[in-house]
């Protein structure tokens, strides 16, 4: 009981002091450049949460990364605890979120503000029109994430991948960087309501080079993206 109240105080609390935050800086007209004032709320925002629910994070890999390479991150998702971890691990990502974030009160608003790209999987017509903003925002230079299962696991074990995400890499001609949040399952599996405190891992691994690969490769792309994912720790 103490940590769910714990959860609920953290979350509001955050949210919206970062939130405002968030949207104040847009209304006023501030530019959204690499490591500028959105990037730096953002970041902020996941490392405030983790602090305030008893989370620590260890990122691994990060130095195949080279700076300034716009990407796509594909990664496995186990439970909210995922957004926080890799707002933190992987500065100034976007993330291509699903359309329900858009309802919750603030933080849908300040996704939308900060440049993270909402994506109906109800529309078909919808899913292509995220992803084709997602390569045109890829190609001015930001790295986009995407959930490689296009939903969160409710077991901990990798599911089939979408295909959204490699098509993506192709279209913007970037590479894809495989990505596994470790131990996130087990402080919030499904029907817990709020995580406990403990360690988590973000592993980054070697990116995937999709230059001069057409459409056709999507599918060799991915098993790539997935045998990497498993290497680093993810479940099948």
């Amino acid at each position: 009981m103490i940590q769910a109240i714990r959860y609920v105080l953290v979350t509001v609390w955050f949210t919206a002091w970062y939130g405002a935050r968030i949207l104040l800086a847009a209304a006023a007209g501030i530019p959204q450049v690499p490591g500028g004032l959105f990037d730096q709320l953002q970041r902020g925002y996941g490392a405030a949460m983790m602090r305030g629910m008893g989370i620590e994070l260890r990122v691994e890999g990060a130095e195949q990364l080279l700076a300034g390479e716009p990407v796509v991150f594909v990664s496995n998702h186990l439970s909210w605890v995922d957004i926080w971890v890799l707002l933190v691990g992987l500065p100034g990502v976007r993330f291509v979120f699903k359309k329900e974030i858009s309802r919750v009160p603030l933080l849908g608003a300040a996704a939308h503000v900060t440049g993270h790209i909402e994506l109906d999987r109800a529309s078909r017509t919808s899913a292509f029109a995220a992803y084709d903003r997602a390569a045109g925002r890829v190609r001015q230079g930001t790295s986009a994430l995407v959930f490689a299962e296009g939903t969160r696991s409710r077991t901990g074990r990798l599911l089939p991948f979408k295909k959204g995400p490699f098509v993506l890499a192709i279209a913007a001609q970037v590479p894809v960087v495989p990505v596994v949040c470790v131990g996130t399952y087990e402080l919030m599996p499904p029907g817990r309501f709020a995580p406990t405190s403990g360690r988590v891992v973000v592993r980054i691994g070697r990116p995937i080079v999709t230059a001069g690969l057409s459409y056709e490769a999507r599918d060799e792309v991915a098993a790539r993206a997935r045998r990497t994912m498993l290497d680093l720790g993810a479940v099948e």
